[in-house]
């Protein structure tokens, strides 16, 4: 790898500003992008936002279709520092944790584990039953990290940028990318 590369995988979960952030945010840092997007992304991409599919497209470095199956991401080969799913819909973790791969992005996920890289998965979902939270520990014990974007309110976040931003930072933490973003905590002030 000349460059860091990240994979981005966006499915249709609502928060697809959180996949936005992220992709802006790796660009900012350098860090090459590959992007996969879901269909019904597609669809909450223009209830969410005003984006057009081609400029979410353009966020990103390479951009794959969720169907080509063949693609540079699908192979083990391919390196890179791991993979986000920003958001990600509880079809796409049931689809990882029990390693149905009928999409691009799930079997990017899928070697993303095989390869023993980060995975993780912004779940957007509420409320929960038994069968999200098993598919939750089930792709927890393969590896991959499941990051809900709950909002950190001791940030004292003036708006929802803030929040996103706060949740965005913290994900790409796990990565080890460090994109000053994330107001830290930073115990409470000793009592003079």
């Amino acid at each position: 790898m000349s460059k860091p590369r990240i994979i981005v995988g966006i499915s249709g979960a609502s928060g697809i500003v959180y996949g936005i952030k992220a992709l802006k945010t790796l660009q900012s840092l350098g860090i090459e992008t590959h992007l996969v997007v879901t269909q019904s992304a597609k669809v909450t991409l223009s209830q969410e936002t005003s984006l057009k599919y081609a400029e979410l497209a353009d966020l990103a470095d390479v951009n794959y279709a969720n169907a080509d199956i063949g693609a540079a991401i699908a192979s083990g080969s391919f390196q890179t520092l791991g993979m986000l799913v920003a958001p990600c819909s509880i079809r796409t973790l049931s689809e990882i944790a029990t390693g149905v791969t009928s999409s691009l992005l799930s079997r990017s996920a899928d070697v993303v584990l095989k390869e023993r890289r980060r995975l993780v998965l912004m779940v957007r979902e509420t409320p929960l039953h038994a069968g999200h939270l098993e598919s939750m520990l089930k792709v927890t014990h393969m590896g991959a990290i499941v990051n809900p974007p709950v909002p950190a309110f001791y940030t004292q976040p003036k708006s929802i940028d803030g929040i996103v931003q706060q949740s965005v930072g913290r994900v790409l933490d796990l990565f080890g990318l460090d994109s000053g973003m994330v107001k830290r905590w930073e115990g409470n002030q000793p009592r003079q």
